[in-house]
């Protein structure tokens, strides 16, 4: 794909979406944390679940503190791994009270060091709660990028760079939004929608169907 049609793939996106919000729900940039750090291999509608009646007991690092280990697990018990995010957002908000204040942090690096941040977690923080240009490559991006043929790469951190290089200028802060969103609900894991497919021709999967809608 070259720069041309890169720049009209994300100009179709944009024109499709021209406001792409994140589905999980939250209100801080705390509750936000908690929320991606829920959402790793589960849905956000179940992480949704969940946060609609935990966060009106505990939305502050010291209110999730006091729950502790044992009163967060009943909210989220649904979700997978549950112990071990229930055992990371105690221990997150624990940090976040001893050295920042209570505030979670707009660095990388101070991000990355909360127990159960990586650098997912940590691109879709800076993105959605502080308007960083960053991408957070999940699966579905993952799979849009090699798929089209906008930033083909063997590994997450391979696309990431890929798609920061690629992505012109104007559709950085929305680019991660318009990617995961077009994965997962247009060009599917088993059974991609390319006949209702914005960006069908530009796209260079052989296998694709213009029938399928």
């Amino acid at each position: 794909m070259d720069a041309e049609q890169r720049y009209e793939l994300y100009r179709r996106l944009s024109e499709a979406l021209p406001e792409p919000q994140t589905e999980l729900l939250y209100e801080t940039p705390f509750e936000l944390l908690v929320a991606v750090s829920l959402s790793a291999q589960s849905t956000d509608e179940s992480v949704n679940r969940a946060t609609r009646a935990l966060f009106p007991v505990a939305n502050t690092p010291h209110a999730m503190l006091e729950l502790g280990e044992d009163g967060l697990k009943p909210y989220i018990q649904h979700i997978g791994l549950y112990n071990n995010k229930a055992r990371n957002i105690i221990a997150a908000s624990r940090q976040l009270i001893e050295h920042h204040g209570g505030a979670v942090p707009r660095e990388r690096a101070a991000l990355e060091a909360l127990p159960g941040v990586g650098r997912k977690t940590a691109n879709v923080i800076l993105n959605v709660a502080f308007g960083e240009p960053t991408i957070a490559v999940d699966t579905h991006i993952f799979r849009v990028a090699n798929r089209t043929g906008l930033a083909p790469g063997k590994n997450v951190r391979e696309v990431e760079e890929g798609l920061e290089a690629v992505t012109p200028e104007p559709f950085r802060l929305h680019a991660h939004h318009w990617l995961i969103l077009h994965g997962r609900y247009t060009c599917t894991a088993r059974r991609p929608r390319c006949g209702a497919c914005v960006i069908a021709d530009l796209c260079s999967f052989p296998e694709k169907d213009p029938e399928r809608t």
